[in-house]
């Protein structure tokens, strides 16, 4: 048994799928079924129900995936302390950001994080929130930007900066020369929202609702294009984080009177972590980079 076989089994119990988890762990599908099997035949155990369609874990092989979670955040402490040992902000560095915020903020944060840490080598992760926090508890992420929730708690969590909701509306809508909307102008209104398991799903719908909103039945989206597109084509309206109000033909974005909501964004890491100096320094770099950017946009 070794550390890459355990990371392997890792990567099948996320991915519940000999291809996927072979393509995650950058090998092809016989290798890392064959050490699969090497592995139940040194541990004398069966660890997976193999199907035609899916995998599926037995009781024996749940137990050492939470068993192989904590090896490798503890080699990760290893690793980290061992890097440690030479330059602060220099190796590779593998950073977890959610689908709604990553093809917004790292066009601007990895050009300028290249230039203030030209020795950091980056590693930039598309992933969901349930999956980042998974990753980074396991040790397979060092650390990760997102929209902070109960979730981030147990986490060291480094504010970044406070992230602005905007209205989108059809240029057909009855707002759509509006500027500004009063939150209260919700009330009883219909809205669009992603799908199940996305963080900003949740972020909104919990506001919106609140402010006695409703959420349209008839349609999800699975990111934040396909809510753009359904708003363009007049099928709804919808809550767009300010950075991805790109310009759209047929879509108007509006502010909110006071008080305007959003999302908190932050950047988190595991306790304890002997880097916690690096990510420090990540995150304050990124907060000024993206100040600074805000602040341009302003003038």
């Amino acid at each position: 048994m070794n550390i890459r076989d355990l990371e392997y089994l890792i990567a099948l119990a996320e991915h519940k799928h000999f291809r996927r988890a072979a393509e995650a762990c950058n090998v092809s599908q016989p290798t890392l079924s064959g050490q699969i099997r090497k592995l139940e035949d040194e541990l004398g155990t069966i660890l997976l129900e193999r199907t035609s369609r899916k995998v599926l874990f037995t009781q024996a092989g749940l137990t050492l995936v939470d068993q192989a979670k904590v090896v490798l955040r503890e080699v990760k402490v290893l690793r980290e302390m061992a890097s440690n040992q030479g330059k602060e902000m220099s190796g590779p560095l593998h950073v977890g950001i959610i689908p709604t915020l990553a093809p917004y903020i790292t066009p601007i944060i990895i050009p300028a994080l290249k230039e203030h840490f030209p020795a950091l080598e980056l590693y930039i992760y598309e992933l969901r929130s349930s999956q980042v926090i998974d990753q980074l508890e396991s040790g397979q992420l060092d650390c990760a930007i997102l929209a902070l929730m109960k979730e981030t708690e147990p986490f060291i969590e480094v504010r970044l900066f406070n992230e602005e909701m905007r209205l989108a509306v059809s240029d057909k809508h009855a707002w759509a020369k509006q500027q500004h909307v009063p939150l209260s102008d919700l009330r009883e209104k219909e809205l669009l929202f992603l799908d199940e398991g996305n963080c900003l799903r949740t972020q909104t719908l919990d506001y919106c609702l609140s402010m006695g909103a409703k959420e349209s039945e008839h349609f999800k989206a699975t990111n934040l294009e396909t809510l753009r597109n359904m708003v363009a084509a007049d099928v709804g309206i919808s809550l767009i984080p300010k950075l991805a109000t790109k310009p759209t033909e047929g879509v108007n974005y509006l502010t909110f009177d006071e008080p305007q909501p959003y999302r908190a964004i932050g950047l988190i890491y595991r306790p304890g972590s002997p880097l916690r100096l690096r990510y420090e320094r990540l995150a304050q770099a990124v907060s000024e980079i993206m100040r600074n950017e805000i602040e341009a946009k302003h003038e």
